[in-house]
């Protein structure tokens, strides 16, 4: 009898990867994005895709399964969006209530609804939800309009025939060459999951966190790019290994720009000055709200020339002006640390540390999907027979969950379900199929 899986909020079916790495049959997946949903048809070709609000869907999907499967899903997985959720939005949520005012709700955090509506009406075996840590801080208005928790409020709906729990991982502790931090929430009805959990209180023990891989370790490897005309692509490498070519300004500032530091740091390259002392960026908070500093200067101290520094001129008054930027925009990333975390905006020199320790680019796609360990698997980046474009590309790796982190989260659930006596906890930890994570990217 085959392990079967259903996807919620499936994206272009990155993360599943590594569901499909452990044989576990992907019967159903839910997305409402077309092109998304395009990409996984083509790699899940076998899966029921159901291409829809979830809201619109949910009995669909729960009469297809029940009509064409005897047992119960091994897993349901499910990846709610993320943007909607905040640490701010807690408190003031809450405050709002107490006051008696009805604050609004992120319609996008209430999907955790018709999620468990699919969830409590087919009995999985396993149960994993994905999202940004601020997911703990999420306050939802339930089906009764009562404001709750989002975390109580999966425990509520599930009730006592499942235990689990919801941890923050780090990807870099689990062989992922990237400082994503993430909430993981996993909870199950399986006997033997129950007992591993009751007994180690986590699903990640802290001894099997594994060693960390480094930029230098990932990427350090690969054929150079420079952001310029006729060194910026490398795909008789890899069809991916390319960057877009910079602006001379921009690309003024940024080989100008020290590994681990950003642009707006930059000293004075007048050849007669040098000076090295000029203001430093930062951040600034104002009424608890972090907003970048204007104040940055952008000429010299000393000698009055410009700095290296991210600036534009206005179009208003026709004075050149700073570019606004927090702390991480045009930032090198640094050699001996994982990466920061990949988002859409990974292409573009102002994203959040982006920018290659020594090289005037930004990461490849190749790179990006390397990062993102997606490389590890096979899959097709191809719609009707063409590439997809650039941008989607940086849009399903921001989306998605790095692949080899489902891989080692399902191997264990795997394992767990199948081998593990609570007696035996003391042989078998160290057994439990996490050294396949130690190959090389």
């Amino acid at each position: 009898m085959s392990r079967k899986a259903i996807c919620l909020f499936s994206s272009a079916g990155i993360g599943e990867l590594g569901i499909k790495e452990n044989n576990i049959e992907i019967v159903i997946s839910n997305e409402i994005l077309q092109n998304r949903h395009e990409l996984y048809k083509n790699n899940y070709p076998n899966t029921k895709c159901f291409t829809d609000d979830i809201w619109g869907i949910k009995d669909q999907i729960v009469e297809y399964y029940n009509q064409n499967f005897k047992e119960s899903p091994f897993l349901i997985y499910a990846t709610p969006p993320c943007q909607g959720m905040s640490s701010n939005g807690a408190g003031t949520l809450l405050n709002g209530v107490r006051k008696g005012k009805r604050p609004p709700i992120d319609e996008r955090n209430r999907l955790i609804i018709p999620s468990l509506d699919v969830i409590t009406g087919l009995k999985p075996r396993w149960i994993l939800f994905e999202n940004v840590p601020n997911m703990r801080n999420t306050i939802i208005n339930d089906e009764d309009d009562n404001y709750v928790n989002i975390l109580d409020y999966i425990e509520r709906r599930l009730g006592v025939d499942y235990v689990g729990k919801a941890e923050v991982v780090t990807c870099s502790d689990h062989g992922i060459p990237q400082l994503r931090k993430r909430l993981i929430t996993i909870y199950t009805r399986d006997e033997n999951g129950k007992k591993y959990l009751e007994h180690h209180g986590t699903f990640f023990p802290e001894e099997e966190k594994e060693e960390t891989i480094t930029l230098r370790q990932a990427i350090s490897h690969l054929p150079p790019l420079d952001a310029r005309e006729g060194q910026n692509s490398r795909k008789d490498f890899h069809p991916l290994h390319y960057v877009q070519i910079m602006k001379p300004e921009k690309y003024w500032w940024v080989s100008n720009t020290k590994e681990g530091d950003q642009a707006y740091n930059n000293q004075c390259v007048n050849e007669d000055c040098k000076y090295q002392f000029n203001q430093l960026h930062r951040d600034v908070v104002r009424n608890g709200i972090a907003k970048s500093s204007k104040n940055t200067p952008i000429y010299c101290e000393r000698c009055g020339k410009l700095l290296p520094r991210p600036t534009v001129i206005d179009k208003h008054t026709g004075k050149r002006r700073l570019i606004s930027g927090f702390h991480s925009a045009y930032r090198r990333m640094i050699w001996d640390e994982p990466a920061s975390t990949l988002t859409k905006n990974f292409p573009f020199e102002a994203s959040d540390k982006k920018i290659h320790p020594d090289q005037n680019r930004v990461l490849s796609i190749y790179e990006a999907l390397l990062l993102q360990t997606v490389t590890n698997y096979n899959y097709d980046f191809e719609i009707n027979g063409k590439l997809i474009s650039r941008s989607l590309f940086a849009a399903i790796i921001g989306e998605s969950v790095p692949p080899k982190l489902v891989d080692k989260i399902c191997r264990k659930m795997i394992s767990v379900s199948d081998e593990y006596k609570g007696e035996k906890n003391q042989q078998r930890e160290g057994q439990i199929v996490f050294d396949v994570f130690r190959d090389a990217i």
